[in-house]
């Protein structure tokens, strides 16, 4: 079932995952690099309308990240403009080498002739565009230069030219003693196929403007597409290197707690984020933009963004009073918004209480009082969620997504309108209806976020497309399409890396449908070999896979123990769907252990929880039990008619492995009841009953169920000898022989055997 992640609850010092920085202290100032865009702009104005209409915009387009971006090599920013246009890029290399090997009255005359760009009727650059202001800094910046840092800024510019020329005369002298596409494909591999956005270098106090755009684009990848964003460590040594020059620079300790979360490092995220508030407080930040409140918004949002760690790190009751503290600040300061945010985390907190329904309709309503609509929309989608797991019907828990979808489009909110799909694809596989699941997948995969996200990523990489992405290939599993299912999870893998947060969804999903596949190869030793890594990954799955390896071995004392145990810690936290598998795989136990008449009110109990929750394929799978526990008990003609209210269900929405051994279930209750027959009737119902099993016997070898697929030969090789026919019964009996070789039987009689 697909959460409402405890982390995607809004969170007032985010705007849509950027965070907005403020620099204090650190002004824009000349570098050799900044220098290299002055000429670049020179050169732009002076070729005019020499330019073509299309390299104008490849020019226009590249200016902006150039202008806010980190100051990179000058062999760099060549390639780049060489790129949109070949002759702007000579020139600027050809004025930057004068300016360079020239003397310091060149430079001053370029500082001088910057100028001329705002004059005239028709100025070439307006002082109020990005150009015309970046301009400006620079010329302002320069004046105020004293001689000494004049001279200074003109030996960086020889050293940086000089820099990129020295690296070319290695590469030249290098040509001589090595292969040229074999430097070249060194140097693309080595800094020119590098994108602008991940060319960062913070070994020097950046200005307001790259800071800010440094921090904005890196939590904005964060949220939308971690992969794009700098990895962890190198993150963490940019940002380092940024707090080593401003210390007081507060926004970088946030991105820095987001980065810490990203590694669940609980000491370096809980350190970074009371950093965050002390810099926020001491610069005074908040106090200038709300009076004399902003003191006390710091520490209530403060106390909320801590109990928001505690809780994703599962400190429940460390989190518990953090909240507490939040809203006892919030209500002295009668901060209605801060309070909807500290209700919203405490349904998170109390949600396994009886009341906590009451407490999240009453989080709703007084979010669409107060106009919060991601709260509202969030609200509203743990309450689907929470009434998803009480059992209602699905058409009214789609009829309250709907309300919410409004909201979403209404106020544009792309995000949460990702998570109500994932839920509808959450909700219609809880009730068994794989079609209608596969069908809100599908939707969610084809769709276009509506929200434009920096330097062309797309919002795709969101737990709301984990979750959608594993259902998909579980479906796929399911079906048998084991290609398919291994093709997604290689592209889940690609998506989200093993380090990323949202990994654990699809190793999950992973290792459970290698799981399936060792069990249907009769490979017990392989499956319990998986077992760990589920339990690792969550325990309640872990322990029943371990049961049913337990009672595939024949263990049947040690599986029943285990299942016991587990049935009623699932019954404690009010996991009804593991409820019922449990009741089934312990009817199958007392089965196999003859004891049939003891698995009926076992059956008749999960029979009677699936449908009170609404859980249709389940309650269908506990039809086909019951019709097998009257087979046994000798009433095949009742199991017959019961199992017509539960195969196409089955048939319709269920597993390939699932609809096999339906079939063999109606053949087996097929041959049962012909026994009392007449011989004509008698061997029509056996050709009817051949014909199921050659159904079944395509699902099982679809899904490669080798123990299955022996019994199923094993049962047409006793009907064709009933039936005369010793051809295809020689035929059977020698593919039995083959499968029987591979995979040697339990010794379990066939009749007890139902999966």
């Amino acid at each position: 079932m697909a959460s409402v992640h405890e982390s995607l609850y809004f969170n007032p010092m985010m705007t849509n995952g950027v965070v907005h920085a403020n620099v204090f202290g650190i002004k824009d100032c000349v570098t050799p690099y900044k220098m290299a865009l002055l000429v670049l702009l020179s050169e732009l104005g002076r070729a005019g309308a020499q330019l073509s209409l299309l390299e104008r915009r490849r020019l226009n387009r590249l200016l902006l990240p150039l202008l806010q971006g980190p100051d990179m090599m000058l062999s760099r920013l060549h390639k780049a403009i060489e790129e949109s246009c070949p002759n702007l890029a000579n020139s600027v290399q050809i004025r930057i080498k004068l300016m360079a090997e020239g003397e310091l009255k060149d430079m001053e005359q370029f500082f001088d002739d910057l100028s001329d760009s705002f004059t005239g009727t028709e100025p070439e650059v307006h002082k109020t565009s990005v150009v015309g202001l970046f301009l400006r800094h620079m010329i302002l910046a320069y004046n105020k230069l004293s001689f000494s840092q004049v001279y200074k800024l003109y030996t960086a510019l020889q050293q940086y030219y000089q820099n990129d020329e020295k690296k070319n005369g290695i590469d030249e002298t290098d040509m001589e003693l090595t292969n040229t596409e074999e430097l070249e494909g060194k140097m693309e591999k080595e800094e020119l196929d590098v994108p602008l956005r991940e060319e960062v270098s913070c070994s020097g106090p950046l200005s307001q403007k790259q800071a800010e755009y440094f921090l904005s684009q890196q939590a904005s990848l964060l949220k939308n597409d971690e992969t794009k964003a700098l990895t962890p460590a190198f993150l963490q040594k940019e940002l380092n290197n940024l707090l080593k020059f401003n210390p007081d620079f507060a926004e970088a300790h946030y991105l820095s707690y987001l980065n810490s979360l990203r590694v669940q490092d609980v000491f370096s995220s809980t350190h970074s984020l009371l950093h965050y508030f002390d810099r926020l407080i001491l610069t005074g930040a908040e106090s200038k933009s709300n009076g004399d409140e902003g003191y006390g918004r710091s520490l209530r949002y403060a106390a909320l963004n801590l109990a928001a760690l505690h809780c994703r790190f599962g400190h429940y009751q460390q989190a518990e009073l953090a909240l507490q503290e939040a809203i006892r600040i919030a209500q002295e300061s009668n901060d209605h918004v801060c309070l909807q945010h500290c209700l919203s985390w405490l349904y998170i907190l109390e949600q396994k209480r009886s009341d906590s329904c009451v407490l999240l309709e009453h989080s709703v309503k007084k979010a669409v009082h107060f106009g919060l609509p991601y709260l509202a929309s969030l609200g509203i989608q743990s309450l689907v969620q929470q009434r998803a797991f009480a059992g209602k019907t699905a058409n009214k828990l789609m009829d309250a997504l709907k309300d919410s979808d409004l909201l979403h489009w209404k106020h544009s909110l792309s995000e949460l309108i990702d998570i109500s799909i994932a839920q509808k694809t959450a909700i219609w596989r809880l009730y068994g209806r794989s079609t209608m699941a596969l069908q809100q997948a599908q939707m969610l995969l084809s769709m276009n976020s509506l929200e434009a996200v920096n330097v062309g990523v797309q919002q795709n990489n969101t737990e709301s497309f984990a979750v959608v992405l594993c259902h998909l290939a579980e479906l796929h599993a399911e079906q048998g399409c084991f290609a398919a299912a291994s093709e997604i999870l290689k592209h889940l893998k690609e998506r989200f890396p093993p380090s990323s947060q949202h990994a654990q969804l699809w190793m999950l999903f992973d290792q459970k449908i290698q799981f399936d596949r060792a069990m249907n190869d009769g490979k017990y030793h392989v499956a319990d070999s998986f077992v760990a890594g589920i339990t690792a990954l969550n325990s309640i799955e872990g322990v029943y896979r371990k049961a049913i390896v337990l009672k595939a071995q024949n263990q049947m004392s040690e599986a029943h123990k285990l299942l016991q145990k587990l049935l009623i810690h699932c019954q404690n936290i009010k996991n009804t769907e593991m409820v019922i598998s449990v009741l089934l795989s312990i009817a199958e136990l007392y089965w196999r252990s003859s004891c049939h008449t003891i698995a009926l009110p076992v059956l008749l109990q999960a029979l009677a929880l699936s449908r009170e929750y609404r859980l249709q394929y389940l309650a269908s799978e506990t039809v086909l039990n019951l019709a097998f526990s009257q087979l046994i008990l000798g009433i095949p003609e009742q199991a017959l008619n019961i199992l017509h209210t539960a195969i196409e269900p089955i048939l319709a929405h269920g597993a390939v492995l699932d609809k096999g051994c339906a079939m063999f279930l109606v053949a087996k209750c097929q041959v049962a009841s012909a026994a009392s027959y007449s011989q004509p009737k008698k061997a029509e119902a056996l050709e009817s009953a051949i014909l199921n099993l050659n159904e079944a016997k395509t699902y099982f070898a679809k899904v490669d169920c080798k123990e299955q697929l022996r019994d199923v030969l094993y049962f047409q090789a006793r009907l064709f000898h009933t039936l005369g026919k010793i051809q295809e019964r020689n035929k059977c009996a020698m593919l039995f022989r083959q499968v029987h070789q591979e995979l040697p039987a339990h010794g379990v009689p066939l009749i007890n055997a139902f999966k």
